[in-house]
C-alpha cells in the first residue's frame, strides 16, 4: 500500500501514485493519459460488452489491450456508482489490477470472453506504438526478467564488444575437460522464460545432474586422454624402432668379426665367374666372415679388392671382412693347384695325387681310362702312337682342388679351360694358313716351342725353326726336327746332354732325331706365349739354335757353319 491507499472495490490506484499504470517490462505501454490506440482519450461506454465487441471487430488482429485508462472520479461515479445494477447490463467488468510486481500466478479479472493477457507479449506494429527508447546502439539494454538476468559483472560489457587483444576463454569440450557444450545465449525459440514450472524443472533436474556428474565426466575424459596419449606414444615408439632398424640395415655398419680370426683354418674354393657377393656368401657359409655386406664393403674399399681370383684359399675362421680380403690377395693363402707352362701330364698327375692324398699313379690311371669322358674336342688325333691323349689339354693355370674332391673333377676342369683358350685362337684357320694337318698339330708345335724356349722372343724364333725344318725343301736336316726335348719326353727325363749313340738307336715316333716331322702329339701343356708364338713366328730364316750356357741363353743360326760355331761354345762348358 502506498500513502495514496486504495479505494473500495476494484478501482485502480490514484493517478498520482508513482506505481500507477503498467510499468512492466515491455516498455511499450501507453503514456499517462494516452490511449493505447491513439492520442484521443477514450472512456468506457454504458455497455462495456458492446464496446468490447465493437473493439474486437475494429481490430481483429489485436490480441489484448491495456485496461488502464485515465482516471476520472465523476465518470467513475457515473459508470460504477450504481452498485445494484444488473451485472449483465450496467455493471462494468472488473479492471485488471497490476501492482508493479512480478506475476504471482493469479490472473486479474478480465472482461467476459476476452483472452488472458500476456504481459510480455509483443505489440503488433502499427497500433499506437510508443517510442522505443532502446533502439539505438548507445542505449542501455532494457531490463530483463529475473530468469534472464545476468550477473552485474557480465552486464558491464556488452556481448558484442570484442577485444582482439584480450585472451578468449576456451569453451570447446576438448579444452574445458567436459563433454557438455558451452553455455549459449537464450534464443527466441527457447522455452518461455516466464514459465516458472519449466525453469524450475530444468534447474531442479539438469542442474543437479550436471553438478553431480561433472566430476565423473572429467574423470572419464582424463582416462580417455591418458589412453590416447599411451596409444600415440606406443605408436611413435614402434615407428621409431622400425625406422631405426631400416636405417641401420640400409646405412649402418654391417655385422662383422674383429681381427684376423682364430687359429682354426678352413679351405675355401672360389669357382670361376664368382664376384663380390658370390665370394662373400661362400666365405660366410664356411664361417670365415660374419656377413656378406662386411666383406663386399671391405672389397670395395680396397684398391686391389677386385683382383681376387678363382681358386682354393686356406683362410682362418671368424675373420673381419677387411682381413679376409687382404689374405685372399696374398698368394700364400691361395691353396691352389698351380700348373706351370710346359708341365708334362705325368707331373700334373703327381700333383693331384699329392693334393688329394691319393696313392701314386691313381690320377694317371683315371686319366687313361676316362680320357674320352673328360671333354676333349673332336679334332683330337686318335693316332695309336699318342702316348697320352690328355697331353696338351691340361691347360697351365691355378686350379681349386679341394680336399675330398675326385681326381676326374680336377682333370675335367683343366680340359674345359684348354678348350676355352683354344677356341679363342681359331686353330683350324691357323692350321690351314701354316699348312698343318689341323689344330692338333698347332698345339703340338706350341708344346715343342714351350719346352725348348726361355723367353717370348725365343718362342717366335723356335716356331720359325720348326716351320722351316718341316718344309719339303729343307735339305739341311731333311725334315728332321732334332729336338732333345722330344727325346726327354719319350724317356720321362730332362737331360741336356744326350749321347749320339743313344739317340740314334731309339726309333720311337717321339724321337725327332730318327723320325721326320712332328711328334704324334704334344709333349707338354703350352701356355699363352707359346701358343701366340706358334701362330705368329718370325720370318728371318732361322734354322738352328743351341743353348750356349746350357740352360738360360739360346742362340740361333741360319746356316750349318754358324751352328757349328755355336756348338763349340756349348762344348766348351765341359
Amino acid at each position: 500500500m502506498t500513502e495514496y491507499g486504495r479505494g473500495p472495490g476494484s478501482e485502480p490506484w490514484h493517478p498520482e501514485d508513482p506505481l500507477y499504470g503498467d510499468q512492466g517490462w515491455g516498455g511499450r505501454q501507453a503514456d499517462h493519459g494516452q490511449s493505447q490506440y491513439g492520442d484521443q482519450q477514450q472512456s468506457f461506454p454504458q455497455d462495456p460488452y458492446a464496446q468490447q465487441h465493437q473493439n474486437h471487430q475494429q481490430y481483429p488482429q489485436q490480441q489484448s489491450y491495456d485496461q488502464h485508462q485515465q482516471y476520472d472520479p465523476q465518470q467513475h461515479q457515473q459508470q460504477y456508482g450504481a452498485q445494484q445494477q444488473d451485472p449483465y447490463g450496467q455493471q462494468p467488468p472488473a479492471q485488471p489490477q497490476y501492482d508493479g510486481g512480478w506475476d504471482s500466478g493469479q490472473q486479474a479479472a478480465v472482461p467476459y470472453g476476452a483472452e488472458p493477457q500476456d504481459p510480455y507479449a509483443q505489440q503488433q506494429p502499427g497500433y499506437g506504438e510508443s517510442h522505443d527508447y532502446y533502439g539505438t546502439p548507445e542505449a542501455y539494454p532494457p531490463p530483463q526478467p529475473p530468469g534472464r538476468r545476468e550477473a552485474p559483472e557480465q552486464q558491464q560489457k556488452p556481448s558484442t564488444d570484442w577485444d582482439p587483444d584480450e585472451p578468449q576463454e576456451e569453451t570447446h569440450p576438448f579444452f574445458t575437460g567436459t563433454d557438455e557444450p558451452a553455455a549459449r545465449e537464450p534464443r527466441d525459440d527457447d522455452d518461455d522464460p516466464d514459465d516458472d514450472s519449466s525453469r524450475s524443472s530444468r534447474r531442479g533436474r539438469g542442474g543437479s545432474e550436471r553438478r553431480g556428474g561433472k566430476g565423473k565426466k572429467k574423470s572419464r575424459n582424463g582416462c580417455a586422454c591418458l589412453v590416447v596419449s599411451l596409444v600415440l606414444v606406443g605408436g611413435l615408439g614402434g615407428v621409431s624402432y622400425v625406422g631405426y632398424t631400416y636405417w641401420k640395415k640400409q646405412f649402418g655398419a654391417p655385422a662383422d668379426f674383429a681381427g684376423s680370426g682364430t687359429s682354426e683354418q678352413v679351405e675355401v674354393e672360389i669357382p670361376e665367374g664368382s664376384y663380390g657377393y658370390d665370394i662373400a656368401n661362400i666365405l660366410r657359409k664356411k664361417g670365415v666372415i660374419k656377413s656378406s655386406d662386411a666383406f663386399v664393403a671391405a672389397q670395395n674399399d680396397n684398391p686391389r679388392g677386385k683382383l681376387i681370383q678363382a681358386g682354393v684359399y686356406l683362410l682362418n675362421k671368424e675373420m673381419s671382412g677387411a682381413s679376409a680380403v687382404v689374405l685372399m690377395l696374398d698368394t700364400k693363402s691361395q691353396n691352389l693347384l698351380v700348373i706351370p707352362e710346359g708341365t708334362r701330364n705325368a707331373k700334373v698327375y703327381e700333383k693331384i695325387d699329392l693334393r688329394l692324398g691319393l696313392e701314386r699313379g691313381a690320377t694317371a690311371k683315371i686319366a687313361k681310362t676316362k680320357a674320352e669322358s673328360l671333354g676333349l674336342p673332336k679334332w683330337v688325333d686318335d693316332n695309336p702312337d699318342v702316348k697320352d691323349p690328355l697331353e696338351g689339354f691340361l691347360y697351365p693355370a691355378a686350379y681349386p682342388v679341394a680336399k675330398g674332391s675326385k681326381p676326374e673333377d680336377a682333370l675335367k676342369r683343366m680340359v674345359t679351360r684348354a678348350n676355352k683358350e683354344y677356341d679363342k685362337l681359331d686353330l683350324e684357320a691357323v692350321a690351314k694358313r701354316l699348312k698343318l694337318d689341323g689344330p692338333w698339330q698347332v698345339v703340338t708345335v706350341a708344346s715343342l716351342v714351350q719346352v725348348e724356349g726361355k723367353t717370348h722372343d725365343d718362342f717366335r724364333k723356335m716356331a720359325e725353326v720348326v716351320y722351316n725344318r718341316l718344309k719339303p725343301t729343307n735339305t739341311e736336316t731333311n725334315q728332321l726336327l732334332q729336338f732333345d726335348s722330344a727325346f726327354n719326353y719319350l724317356n720321362n727325363q730332362s737331360n741336356i746332354k744326350i749321347s749320339e749313340s743313344e739317340i740314334l738307336s731309339n726309333k720311337d715316333p717321339y724321337n725327332t732325331y730318327t723320325q721326320r716331322g712332328l711328334t704324334p702329339g704334344p709333349i707338354s701343356n703350352p701356355g699363352a706365349d707359346a701358343l701366340a708364338a706358334a701362330l705368329n713366328p718370325t720370318t728371318e730364316g732361322w734354322l738352328y739354335f743351341v743353348a750356349t750356357d746350357g740352360e738360360h741363353k739360346t742362340e740361333f743360326a741360319k746356316t750349318y757353319d754358324e751352328h757349328l760355331k755355336l756348338k763349340e761354345k756349348f762344348d766348351a762348358l765341359g
